[in-house]
């Protein structure tokens, strides 16, 4: 494929999304206002929308600006597929549902909806930060097209079939998007080109500083990331966990980067402090204690930490994985650590804990499922994210690797891919 090629394939894409929603999707009740007396959600939903829309377009977004040579492409594509996954994955998802259910009536459309595509785009995203630089468009495109089948796949057999609970998305979300684009990055990453434009693959001051805004960001939403769908009392320990968790992994990250580095290091402070919010998603519900959840953010902190400090270049020089934005230490290590904080406490928890509403956290705890039992699908559902994340993502690497679908251009480098003769005339003082 070639760039001429980019006007026709998104405007085709977003023509097949309008024939998609015009034949399968239709408003909620609440949406069409067709039924009286059905309560409205909006009030409560869409502030909690608007948070993790934040953070998929400025949060991820300015995350990712820390290439010197690469911010236009990195806050420049997070938009463009933003806006496409949020489509595509509501449509996506909602027919995969329905063939898993086996029901085959229209997708309705509510609030909520919009907070799922969300998340499904932070999860494409993710799989980004992993391939920054070094995937063309429309390598990208497609890419996101595989993934959100794949992610719906992973998705449905959790929710439905193991009935896991994961509200913050530590499994869904984080580890399906970390080692998926992961997996990708693996097989397609060209190592001698990558060598070559080594020089490019570095930050200055002014790009980190516009990374960090992007850190902050993320740092202040987690909590609606989180808690979007949680109701009730679980909603106000969502926000309650969350926020210590990431307080807790922010501080870790400073003291361990200060350990590993001697001065603080950007790159640590601006990824291993959003850690603890990746962590304790999927417990972030639950009666944890306010305790555990400032563990939880410590570990995860010091494990990002570790990761972007020893981990992530032995897995370069050992294996020729390459994560350019480090996904394996913001979203992978943590979301790892927050399935398997969520399968103990599935498994420490009782009716003295939550009463009859046991029930609103774990539907399946209704008499035919112990916690020890819930704790196992829990356990089985972050096992089942890590063999679909892996699998899928090598098998679209391998699909992207194939001659015709190879990234000819520059790695790391906005030129090809942007309209710089501003930034030029500036350079030459005009």
């Amino acid at each position: 494929m070639t760039d001429q090629f980019n006007t026709l394939i998104i405007l085709g894409l977003q023509c097949l999304l309008f024939v998609g929603y015009h034949l399968f999707t239709d408003y909620s009740n609440e949406a069409s206002g067709i039924e009286e007396g059905v309560s409205n959600d909006i009030n409560q939903y869409y502030p909690f929308f608007q948070d993790v829309h934040v953070m998929i377009f400025i949060g991820f977004g300015y995350l990712m600006t820390f290439l010197k040579d690469y911010s236009f492409t990195s806050v420049g594509y997070t938009f463009l597929i933003g806006a496409f996954i949020i489509q595509y994955s509501i449509l996506t998802n909602g027919l995969i549902h329905n063939i898993v259910n086996n029901h085959h009536e229209k997708i309705l459309l509510s609030i909520k909806s919009l907070i799922t595509g969300d998340f499904a785009a932070g999860a494409v995203l993710i799989s980004f930060g992993a391939l920054l630089g070094k995937v063309s468009l429309n390598q990208l495109l497609m890419i996101s097209i595989l993934e959100i089948i794949f992610y719906s796949l992973n998705e449905s057999i959790g929710v439905i079939h193991y009935q896991a609970v994961d509200m913050g998305g530590s499994m869904y979300v984080h580890t399906f998007g970390a080692y998926f684009g992961l997996a990708v990055s693996y097989v397609i990453t060209d190592y001698e080109k990558l060598e070559n434009n080594k020089e490019r693959e570095k930050s200055n001051k002014t790009s980190d500083t516009f990374a960090m805004i992007g850190t902050i960001f993320l740092w202040l939403f987690w909590p609606s990331f989180n808690g979007a769908l949680a109701v009730g009392n679980a909603q106000h320990r969502v926000v309650i966990n969350t926020i210590l968790s990431l307080t807790s992994s922010c501080m870790s990250s400073f003291a361990i980067s200060k350990l590993f580095r001697n001065k603080f290091n950007m790159v640590d402070i601006q990824n291993a402090s959003l850690a603890g919010g990746v962590a304790v998603g999927s417990s972030a519900d639950l009666v944890i204690g306010p305790s555990f959840s400032l563990l939880i953010g410590m570990i995860a902190g010091i494990m990002s930490t570790i990761g972007y400090n020893k981990i992530q270049p032995s897995l370069y020089h050992r294996f020729h994985l390459h994560d350019t934005c480090g996904v394996n230490n913001l979203h992978g290590i943590p979301g790892i650590i927050g399935g398997l904080s969520g399968a103990i406490s599935a498994s420490f928890t009782s009716n003295e804990l939550y009463g009859d509403n046991i029930q609103n956290i774990f539907p399946a705890m209704d008499g035919t499922r112990t916690n020890i039992e819930q704790g196992f699908y829990q356990f089985l559902a972050l096992a089942t994210t890590l063999g679909i994340s892996i699998s899928s993502g090598l098998f679209t690497g391998r699909l992207l690797n194939t001659k015709c679908c190879r990234n000819q251009k520059k790695y790391f480098d906005d030129e090809d891919n942007w309209d710089l003769e501003e930034e030029e005339l500036i350079t030459i003082g005009i």
